[in-house]
């Protein structure tokens, strides 16, 4: 039996009190018809007796519905309303609910306050599953989520070892096919701006990125990798730090394009012209490229597409009331392609 988290009582002893498996419990909690009403009365009872589902276990235990899923982001309005990735995936998720009558509750969790806040009111179950986007490495709020008996699925991953259903893209293959697209354009001295590297998704495409060099032959330099924020202040700073440190690079490849058009701000201040002195290639494919000066080749990831493909997973979760404390091969995961979009910054 595994211990208890935050002093709350976990399924593992809501199954033990009641002498049903952690999946029974599962779909009584989330109001599954395929369960004997036996098994229903005594998880119920331990349900109770724990106090497991705090405030509207009755509702819940008797299969009632919200229809409402929840979107949950881990960033600040800022970077919210900032960045085109964010719109994109909301449109998918929107639209995806729209279709299935599912009213969308969009949630910033931005500190441990509020995460614990946020973890109160799915206790109460005023959301049928959740949806996690911008999730970073030591974030406890999807396996909470999982542990309060409500289907999730994530926006990406927090590790390779990922136990909670995900939909992600390639990430690793966009970083291997901007280097190669920069080599075959001539370029030697590549540099890289990536992400936040507690994100999987920033590890993944700095990764792709090396794998990029060392297929083209390429000896892997240290001093030409950067660290950003996935902010456009981000890639000015970390633009700014490569240059300081090589001058001679002729290739960026930045991990958002967002980062990509504060990079081209110094460039454009150090007077180093796109595409001749230096080349530039972003990911995302948003707005942000295509209005650039020069337009920004980008690695296109299908954001909106991606937000479908969550929503639909979890629809079908909360369906079938699935058990949700699986084991890793039993949880959903989707990886998207990616496609290079060539443009006059490369």
């Amino acid at each position: 039996m595994s211990g208890r988290q935050n002093g709350r009582p976990t399924l593992e002893e809501v199954a033990a009190l009641a002498g049903v498996g952690r999946g029974t419990v599962s779909r009584v909690i989330n109001g599954s018809p395929q369960v004997s009403e036996q098994a229903r009365a005594a998880v119920a009872r331990a349900v109770a007796e724990l106090g497991y589902v705090p405030n509207q276990a009755a509702r819940v235990l008797a299969g009632s519905r919200t229809d409402a899923v929840a979107l949950v982001i881990t960033e600040t309005e800022a970077r919210l309303f900032a960045e085109p990735y964010f719109l994109e995936l909301i449109r998918g998720v929107s639209a995806e609910l729209a279709d299935a009558d599912k009213q969308l509750l969009l949630t910033l969790v931005r500190t441990e306050q509020e995460r614990q806040r946020f973890e109160h009111y799915l206790a109460a179950r005023r959301v049928d599953g959740v949806l996690l986007a911008s999730v970073h490495g030591d974030d406890p709020l999807p396996d909470r989520v999982r542990e309060l008996g409500l289907p999730v699925v994530m926006n990406g991953r927090r590790s390779e070892a990922e136990r909670v259903a995900y939909v992600d893209c390639d990430n690793i293959g966009a970083g291997r096919a901007a280097v190669a697209h920069l080599v075959a354009r001539g370029r030697s001295r590549i540099a890289t701006v990536s992400g936040p590297l507690d994100m999987y998704v920033a590890r993944a495409r700095l990764g792709g990125y090396r794998a990029g060099l060392a297929e083209a032959g390429l000896v892997p330099d240290e001093s030409l990798v950067a660290t950003g924020d996935f902010t456009e202040d981000g890639g000015r700073r970390a633009m700014a730090e490569l240059l300081e440190r090589d001058p001679d690079l002729d290739a960026v490849f930045v991990a958002s394009d967002v980062m990509a058009a504060g990079a081209r701000g110094v460039l454009s201040a150090a007077g180093r012209r796109v595409p001749e002195d230096v080349a530039l290639v972003g990911v995302d494919d948003s707005a942000v490229a295509r209005l650039m000066d020069p337009p920004l080749t980008s690695v296109r990831q299908p954001i909106e597409e991606m937000g479908r493909t969550m929503t639909r997973l979890l629809l079908q979760k909360i369906a079938e009331a699935s058990e949700v404390d699986v084991a890793a091969a039993g949880e959903p995961r989707r990886i998207l392609p990616t496609e290079l979009i060539v443009r006059e910054s490369s």
